[in-house]
């Protein structure tokens, strides 16, 4: 336990000295019309997605999207309702990390803000579920 927080500490405060270099300061919680559609999206279907967060069927990628980990933690007749929920749900969050980068007038910015949001995705996420460490290898937490 004591090494998983200090692992989120860490990771919290890489995602902030990787910004520092950035001039001003980058608005993670930008506000437009189309950044608030996508959350609201998101919000939504999070409570879809959290079953299959908590069987282990769904995990959080290291690039900040999501994938159907263990497609035999799902029956074959849900598989496809699973696919489309993962699409979607990795579409709208690309989305939103380019358009937190253009709210930003930095489309630049698009890769990092993508890295800082997959810390703080894995950061979040319950006990139990899984995530990709920056090698590629699944971790439960």
């Amino acid at each position: 336990m004591y090494k998983q927080l200090i692992r989120c500490t860490a990771l919290v405060l890489l995602g902030l000295f990787l910004w520092a270099g950035h001039a001003g300061a980058v608005d993670f919680e930008a506000n437009t019309p189309a950044v608030t559609r996508l959350k609201q999206n998101m919000q939504q279907r999070h409570n879809q997605l959290t079953p299959f967060y908590d069987t282990g069927a769904v995990g959080l990628t290291r690039d900040g999207l999501i994938v159907l980990r263990d497609a035999n933690a799902v029956p074959l007749s849900g598989r496809q309702a699973v696919n489309a929920l993962v699409a979607a749900e990795n579409q709208d969050r690309n989305a939103l990390y380019r358009e937190i980068a253009l709210a930003n007038n930095h489309p630049e910015w698009e890769n990092d803000i993508r890295s800082t949001f997959a810390q703080r995705w894995i950061a979040s996420a319950r006990s139990g579920w899984w995530y990709q460490q920056g090698n590629g290898t699944w971790q439960k937490k």
